[in-house]
């Protein structure tokens, strides 16, 4: 999440579109009594209603069939996810707690509100948000939470103790786990499970189990991210390093050499101004979704801009890194994509948000027409350059054109500042164009493949052979590891002044 005073800066792709097999419905909002329509938590019953929870504590439930709304709970505080274990069941992300709300007496009505964990600190500064419960395949909980903001002043009244160590900064860690992502075990234990988050508005995971982040560009984090979560690591801001076992000392005063040498870097970064400000949930995409060739992939919502990004991961040197491209862009689609999930037709359903940042509200539906759209369906890394996968062949003639791949290549710095320029910016050109015989598969070969730099193309004039344009062209692929070879870490870190007292 951003200020507007960012969002200002956004500019969308001039090659990006959805494509015409995908349309965009509104969804009738819930009859709350509150103006408030915002949607902090989306997600669908067994039964096949859809769930949604509103900042004003409610949580409505909509039969798709008879289009119709009830109340199953209010009164909650700031519900930022919701799971449905049952029709009557749900587990929900409350700004204090994870709670678990029931129907016990089957009158469509929730009548028991239980604790299911506590167990992490709160000071009342209004940025402590606690976002996205997911559940893995042996029974564990995972949420996320966030730092505090120096803009609401120094609290040090906590539930938990109050840590001076983590205060210092401009998002802090002063109650116990702020910027973690933590676990609760099917035996009752919550324990942080990873380190170095800000903002972690959506966490999901893929279709093999990987459990991934999200995380907005602020204070160390030079451009929003997306990261592969794994017990332990820390992934950059420095505040909640206070919180990990064996860990000493005010990681404010740390040499910035020293942290970002602790960090784990993100498999993927979404540019920030082109691609993404303020990245939300991460939903994968299985099976049952109708919603195109892209079975495997990951979806993330961003909240500043009327777009859902496609994420396509490989591994690489035993770590995951992958591009990112705009998919579903632009109106009809509403700003402010918080939350997703399917539905039983396998169409997407979005429900949209801001918190006095720029978004929005309400709730829309996505689906597919069953036809083949024209788009990239994957990037991955060779040992010379990148190999594109399309739905559709291309125009071998338009596609050979060099000038219609202008690659660039960059980096974000790692620094205690807000957010980071463009680094090291430069075009790469482009040595070799290869397609293949069905004219689904282009190969890219460039001059240089500079590892832990983001390798950007804006893909112009680029159709079919029957002329139909393609919908996304903008792609960015995190490039961290060679296919053998790569180099060690260099940190493109940035040492700032220290201020004179």
């Amino acid at each position: 999440m951003k200020s507007i005073l960012f969002s200002i800066t956004f500019t969308l792709s001039a090659f990006s579109a959805t494509s015409p097999q995908y349309t965009v419905l509104d969804i009738p909002p819930p009859p709350t009594k509150f103006k408030n329509i915002q949607i902090d938590g989306l997600t669908f019953l067994p039964n096949g209603k859809l769930v949604v929870c509103l900042p004003s504590g409610e949580i409505f439930f909509r039969d798709l069939k008879k289009k119709s709304w009830e109340l199953f709970a209010e009164g909650l505080h700031n519900p930022l996810g919701v799971l449905a274990l049952s029709n009557s069941e749900l587990i929900v992300t409350q700004r204090p707690e994870l709670t678990r709300v029931r129907d016990l007496d089957d009158d469509g009505k929730a009548d028991d509100f239980e604790v299911v964990t506590d167990d992490f600190g709160m000071s009342g500064n209004y940025h402590e948000f606690n976002f996205t419960p997911v559940l893995d395949a042996h029974g564990n909980y995972f949420f996320a939470l966030g730092t505090g903001s120096a803009g609401d002043g120094v609290r040090t009244i906590t539930r938990g103790t109050f840590n001076e160590r983590g205060r210092p900064g401009r998002m802090h860690s002063s109650a116990p786990y702020r910027g973690c992502v933590m676990k609760l075990t099917k035996d009752g234990k919550t324990t942080p499970f990873s380190f170095g988050h800000r903002t972690p508005n959506g966490l999901g995971f893929d279709l093999r189990g990987n459990l991934f982040v999200t995380d907005n560009q602020g204070d160390w984090v030079g451009s929003s991210k997306l990261f592969h979560v794994q017990k332990d690591h820390f992934y950059g801001h420095a505040a909640s390093l206070v919180w990990k076992q064996g860990f000493e000392g005010t990681p404010m005063d740390l040499p910035v050499e020293k942290l970002a040498r602790l960090r784990t870097r993100a498999c993927v970064v979404f540019p920030h101004g082109s691609m993404s400000n303020s990245p939300t949930q991460v939903l994968a995409i299985p099976e049952k979704a109708n919603l195109g060739p892209f079975t495997g992939q990951l979806l993330v919502g961003e909240m500043n801009q009327p777009r859902i990004m496609r994420v396509m991961l490989e591994e690489v040197g035993g770590e995951l890194q992958g591009a990112c491209i705009p998919f579903i862009d632009g109106s009809p689609l509403g700003r402010g994509c918080n939350r997703m999930d399917w539905a039983p037709d396998g169409s997407l359903f979005v429900g949209q948000t801001k918190h006095t940042w720029a978004g929005g509200q309400g709730i829309q539906r996505v689906s597919w027409n069953g036809k083949i759209p024209f788009e990239i369906r994957n990037m991955e890394l060779s040992k010379k350059g990148f190999t594109f996968t399309f739905t559709q062949p291309v125009d071998k003639k338009s596609a050979l054109q060099k000038e219609n791949w202008p690659f660039k290549r960059y980096f974000f710095e790692y620094r205690q500042a807000y957010g980071s320029p463009r680094s090291d910016e430069m075009e790469v050109e482009i040595s070799e164009i290869e397609i293949s015989g069905d004219g689904k598969i282009v190969e890219i070969s460039l001059s240089e493949l500079q590892p832990w730099h983001i390798h950007e193309v804006n893909i112009q004039n680029l159709k079919t052979p029957k002329g139909t344009p393609l919908s996304n062209g903008y792609i960015a692929y995190t490039l961290n590891r060679l296919h053998g070879g790569t180099p060690p870490d260099p940190l493109q870190i940035k040492i700032e002044p220290k201020k004179k007292s």
